[in-house]
């Protein structure tokens, strides 16, 4: 039992004094990256997605007409 109390006090201490937290702009900043990069992924998929669509309609409509 003393093993886990140790670990769980030299987890905080590292947390409290060896770990470097970013700043609020800096949180903010890469918040607003990743927003970005994801609207840009999202759409790209939503691109591909249509043409494959379109193309396997086309594709169905030749075959079963």
């Amino acid at each position: 039992m003393a093993g886990i109390k140790s670990y769980i006090e030299d987890s905080v201490d590292e947390l409290k004094n060896k770990t470097s937290w970013p700043t609020w702009s800096e949180l903010q900043s890469s918040a607003i990256v990743v927003l970005i990069a994801a609207a840009i992924i999202s759409l790209l998929i939503y691109l591909m997605d249509s043409a494959f669509g379109n193309v396997m309609k086309v594709i169905y409509n030749n075959i079963f007409n």
